[in-house]
């Protein structure tokens, strides 16, 4: 949980939550291309969760595993709930609903990353 890829997706997280807060505030709607950008890193969010579920099977599982599925599975849904919420809201605030959407996934990245270091082993 804690690697290289989780350092990827909080830093893609914050360029795009950046990004669309200065879309927001320049009162730009979200584009087709924004809406991609969103689908690139939910798989990009999707790749780092399959790799967590995929440790939860391994020696060292987190003492409180109920809690960790409730972040994996809040990790994986926040940014496609964003941008289904964004591109219902075809006006400036679908960017700032984006922008928000990417800066909570670094604080559920880092969440995980808290939780999986305390292992029951």
């Amino acid at each position: 949980m804690n690697g290289p890829l989780s350092v990827v997706t909080i830093v893609a997280a914050l360029v795009l939550a950046v990004w669309y807060l200065l879309r927001s505030a320049l009162n730009r709607a979200p584009s087709r291309f924004d809406l991609l950008a969103a689908a690139v890193f939910s798989a990009l969010v999707a790749v780092l969760v399959v790799i967590a579920v995929a440790g939860l099977f391994g020696d060292s599982r987190p003492t409180d595993t109920a809690t960790f599925g409730g972040y994996l599975v809040t990790t994986i849904a926040f940014v496609p709930v964003g941008a289904y919420l964004a591109r219902m809201e075809p006006t400036r605030w679908g960017s700032l609903i984006l922008g928000i959407a990417c800066l909570v996934v670094p604080v559920l990245v880092l969440r995980l990353q808290q939780i999986a270091s305390v292992t029951g082993a």
